[in-house]
């Protein structure tokens, strides 16, 4: 009994590694790039800090921009400006707003070595329920589902980035 469910387990994993499976995020990047240069328009973004911390937890190396002196082997990631915004969703009776749509938008630029620049754009998107009552602890709150968004924002950066590489 022991013996096939083992050989079931090496079964239904050699079908997954052959058919491409691969955990999210455990994509790293081809061989051939060997470091990723990271600028923002803003000098102290946000994303741009949390991209860092990300790269750092993936293992991939990083450098700023401005010590970008000619590498063949690196990418640049130029990011934009992100944007915050919120759409209405529901109201109270006595028509203060009871839940917002957040949506957080990243545009940036992914240059691979002697290629043309990729122009990539997505939004991240979460319900946030307003509480007129308790303002101090939704203001909080609303920091922490901002900081969760851009944390997503920046892994999917990871992502499509590692999906470009190996798509070059």
């Amino acid at each position: 009994m022991k013996r096939t469910f083992t050989l079931l387990i090496a079964l239904a994993c050699l079908t997954l590694a052959g058919c491409g499976f691969s955990l999210r995020g455990s994509q790293a990047l081809p061989a051939e790039l060997q470091q990723v240069a990271l600028s923002a328009v803003k000098p102290h973004a946000l994303l741009k800090r949390e991209l860092k911390a990300r790269l750092k937890v993936y293992q991939i190396p990083h450098i700023e921009a401005s010590e970008l002196a000619g590498s063949a082997n690196t990418v640049l990631i130029r990011l934009q400006p992100e944007t915050l915004e919120r759409r209405l969703l529901s109201v109270f009776s006595t028509g203060q707003v009871a839940e917002y749509e957040l949506i957080y938008g990243v545009n940036y630029q992914v240059v691979f070595p002697n290629k043309e620049p990729l122009y990539a754009s997505f939004e991240v998107l979460r319900d946030y329920q307003d509480d007129p009552d308790k303002v101090l602890a939704k203001s909080r709150e609303l920091d922490l589902v901002v900081s969760e968004m851009r944390r997503e924002a920046a892994d999917r950066i990871i992502r499509q980035l590692a999906r470009q590489a190996s798509g070059q």
